[in-house]
């Protein structure tokens, strides 16, 4: 027998199913459901699964090139062939393949130094309302106000090398104003439709190292904490989007440390592989049961 326990949450206005529960002969397993436009929908923190590296660790061949800043805010760097700046973006850049994203196709990117990556223009906000509170087409790994001034803070990469796959990695980043005395890893994989997925992995994916900040000064943070800390997910440029459970809370950096997270080309979470095999099982055992059950009948 399946037992569903639907989970609802209120996002705004709208009161919506984040997710459901299915206990399956007795294996508890969890489905999500994300990408619906005209509202947030939330991601739930569950659904980031444990690891310690970046993807370019398991595929070698490293982090690619640094990326030289061509636009942006206050103090940008712009042209610095360092890579370091505040609140800078470089764009666009052609990927090669088409991304569908909330209805519409794109083939070129902004990289904003403040932890996300953008279409139709850069963005050099350094305070998330929520990545779906963006002003442009939006995916963001960890969008918080980053600052690579630093003399101990790394910078930007962007590794073009691998057909259909676009690389960016914020590699030991620091957070405004010019702190470099914590600094978080992360890195975003995003593939063409052309691209041969592995089983278990997906067409966009978040991957976390070490996370040590959340805030920067400028968006009420003291010591990389409090005020308005990062937010994670997807925005249309329009106020839709989905977002991680933790974005925009106080902790969201320990949430994200050290996990990873794959998606779908429409934004639906890949569960990991250990989570198909439990769901199969319960299948498995909810057939054996309905069997037993016939000819006991």
């Amino acid at each position: 027998m399946e037992v569903l326990y639907y989970v609802r949450g209120r996002l705004g206005m709208k009161t919506r199913t984040l997710f459901r529960v299915s206990k399956l002969a007795g294996v508890a397993t969890f489905f999500v459901s994300l990408g619906a436009y005209g509202a947030v929908d939330q991601i739930p923190n569950a659904a980031l699964v444990p690891s310690n590296s970046y993807y370019t660790d398991s595929i070698g061949g490293g982090i690619g090139n640094v990326v030289v800043m061509t636009d942006g805010g206050n103090a940008p760097g712009v042209g610095d062939p360092t890579g370091r700046n505040d609140d800078g973006f470089s764009g666009p850049i052609n990927l090669g393949f088409s991304v569908p994203f909330f209805g519409q196709t794109y083939n070129q990117l902004w990289i904003n130094n403040n932890g996300s990556v953008s279409f139709n223009n850069g963005i050099a906000e350094f305070t998330p309302s929520g990545p779906q509170g963006a002003s442009e087409p939006i995916i963001s790994p960890f969008f918080a106000d980053a600052d690579s001034r630093g003399s101990l803070s790394g910078v930007v990469h962007l590794r073009t090398d691998i057909p259909d796959e676009v690389i960016v990695t914020w590699d030991q980043i620091g957070y405004f104003e010019s702190h470099d005395d914590k600094l978080n890893s992360f890195q975003l994989v995003l593939r063409g439709p052309n691209f041969l997925v592995p089983t278990g992995e997906g067409s966009i994916g978040f991957f976390y190292k070490n996370m040590q900040w959340e805030t920067g000064n400028a968006s009420g943070g003291v010591d990389g904490f409090g005020g308005t800390p990062a937010a994670i997910g997807f925005g249309d440029g329009q106020s839709n989007g989905s977002v991680l459970e933790a974005s925009l809370k106080d902790g969201v950096s320990t949430i994200a440390s050290n996990e990873h997270i794959w998606f779908t080309p429409n934004l639906v979470v890949v569960p990991e592989p250990s989570t198909v095999a439990v769901m199969l099982a319960g299948l498995g055992m909810l057939a054996m049961s309905l069997r037993l059950r016939a000819r006991r009948n």
